[in-house]
């Protein structure tokens, strides 16, 4: 099984950025694949989900309006599109899916910063 996040990078405030997570060895269009992000010295939380099929999303009230979460099942990808990036969206952003069991991805750092 694996999760392989990209997309992260240094972003001044107000720039866009767009991660992506791929699976392999798992039932990808079968899972709930979600985003979190944690923080130096905070907890990991949870930042946006997408059902199996894509039909239906949730946020976090920090991110709604700014974020979008999507997946193509296809190629095994889920996405989360930031725009209008803020400094406390700086964290390590994991990608996770759930089917049976739970499955994390290594992460991948976000930096806004001027």
């Amino acid at each position: 099984v694996q999760l392989v996040e990209s997309g992260g990078g240094l972003v001044q405030p107000g720039g866009s950025l767009r991660l992506s997570c791929v699976g392999s060895g798992f039932t990808f269009s079968r899972s709930h694949m979600k985003w979190y992000r944690q923080a130096p010295g905070k907890e990991r939380v949870l930042v946006a989900a997408i059902s199996s099929g894509g039909s239906s999303t949730s946020y976090a009230d920090s991110v709604k309006g700014r974020f979008t979460i999507s997946r193509d099942n296809g190629k095994n990808t889920v996405y989360l599109q930031m725009n209008s990036l803020k400094s406390e969206d700086t964290a390590v952003y994991y990608c996770n899916a759930v089917y049976l069991y739970s499955y994390w991805g290594q992460g991948t750092q976000v930096t806004v910063s001027s």
